[in-house]
């Protein structure tokens, strides 16, 4: 009976154990299929280096809503067909039209077009991961050096015409434009960008990590004896700080260019052979940036041009910029101005010098009413100090008195 009970326990236990690995066969089975299955939501170049056009994250979605898609036009496939951008299609086909009418006495027809584009067709699908209504430069490039006509071979280049078109908006300088004619670019949102970032800047020193944290705000820097002031650079990324003053050159901020930083951090966030110059520099914006007060100032030193809208909503647009981005300020090109100022932040007496300053005179004294105040009282005291004195002279050797 014993034995018996023994047996059926040993066949309970087996039976168990080939329930558990038939069940790890079929989980097996199960992923095997998955991990060879047909991509559904991932194109099958996502993650490659070569890729340059992505779909912005959810989480900055999140925080700027709508700034990364198109208001007007549509380019690319990503946004292809959406209601609100049905009437400038026709515009497309006018456009085209206009090209072909204009390169015919080239003998170039429609089919050239296509054909000219087809051997890129593979590249350019593989580089839509999409950011999110961009096209590849090369196949801008490949339809402009084909539409040139005869003599037009000496005129401006495409990436000097889009530096062009751009500048109604941006408002530089003609040998600015020049100079980054030849800038290179993935598209026309990393071309712009890269025409902003400098080529020269300084470059990092490798510290301890502990050593390069956040700054403080515009306030508390000031209190600090750190001062500001427009720097003279032809980039407004190219921040300086030198002998307690930071050097930031002006920049507008306007429905154009937040759209274009926007896009730009969205870029840096998602490409990982790219430098993250706008994500740190609107890090830097954002530890300077509180309130309203600090874009006042900003705006009163001439560093930020507000034609976004009050000082308080465009505080908050800074604010925003800073939500959701990773950043490394050690090994960014603004590591070094970090570790300065809170090296000059932290520095014993100076600091404590400065901050006495700061809350005396700029605060005590910040209008003509203020310090007419402080010098009558001030001429008050001393009379009063002075009619002490000869009183109690007079009492201790009055004027009649033995000599």
């Amino acid at each position: 009976m014993g034995r018996n009970s023994g047996g059926s326990e040993q066949e309970l236990e087996l039976q168990h154990t080939i329930q558990i690995s038939e069940a790890k066969q079929d989980l097996l089975k199960s992923m095997h299929q998955r991990i060879s299955a047909t991509l559904q939501l991932l194109s099958k170049s996502s993650g490659h280096s070569n890729c340059s056009i992505y779909r912005v994250p959810k989480t900055l979605i999140d925080v700027n809503g709508t700034a990364y898609k198109p208001d007007i036009v549509s380019v690319g496939p990503f946004h292809h067909g959406e209601p609100g951008l049905q009437m400038i299609q026709e515009h497309k086909w006018r456009f085209l039209g206009d090209l072909l009418n204009r390169t015919r006495s080239k003998g170039l027809s429609l089919e050239d077009y296509l054909r000219a584009v087809e051997p890129l067709e593979t590249k350019a699908r593989g580089d839509f991961i999409k950011l999110e209504n961009q096209i590849p430069f090369f196949i801008l490039q490949r339809l402009f050096d084909l539409s040139l006509m005869p003599g037009e071979e000496w005129g401006p280049s495409l990436a000097k015409l889009a530096l062009i078109f751009f500048n109604n908006a941006l408002q530089r300088p003609e040998e600015v434009i020049t100079k980054h004619a030849s800038t290179p670019g993935r598209h026309l949102l990393d071309f712009l960008r890269s025409s902003f970032i400098p080529t020269d800047h300084e470059e990092t020193k490798q510290r301890n990590s502990s050593q390069n944290q956040v700054i403080q705000c515009i306030s508390k820097l000031r209190r600090a004896g750190i001062d500001f002031k427009p720097g003279d650079e032809d980039s407004f990324l190219v921040v300086k700080f030198r002998r307690g003053v930071i050097e930031m050159p002006s920049v507008s901020i306007d429905a154009f260019m937040s759209c274009f930083m926007i896009n730009c951090i969205a870029f840096e966030q998602c490409q990982t052979k790219c430098t993250r110059h706008f994500t740190m520099y609107t890090t830097l914006l954002d530890c300077l940036v509180n309130t309203g007060k600090d874009v006042e100032f900003l705006s009163d030193r001439n560093i930020v041009e507000n034609y976004f809208g009050t000082d308080a909503e465009l505080a908050k647009f800074i604010n925003d910029l800073g939500k959701d981005v990773t950043f490394d300020i050690e090994n960014s090109y603004l590591g070094n101005l970090f570790y300065e100022v809170n090296k000059y932040y932290k520095s014993g007496w100076d600091g404590q010098w400065a901050s006495f300053r700061y809350t005396y005179f700029r605060i005590y004294f910040s209008s003509p009413w203020s310090f007419i105040s402080a010098l009558a009282a001030f001429v008050l005291l001393l009379l009063t100090g002075t009619q002490t004195f000869y009183t109690m002279l007079a009492y201790i050797q009055p004027p009649g008195g033995p000599k």
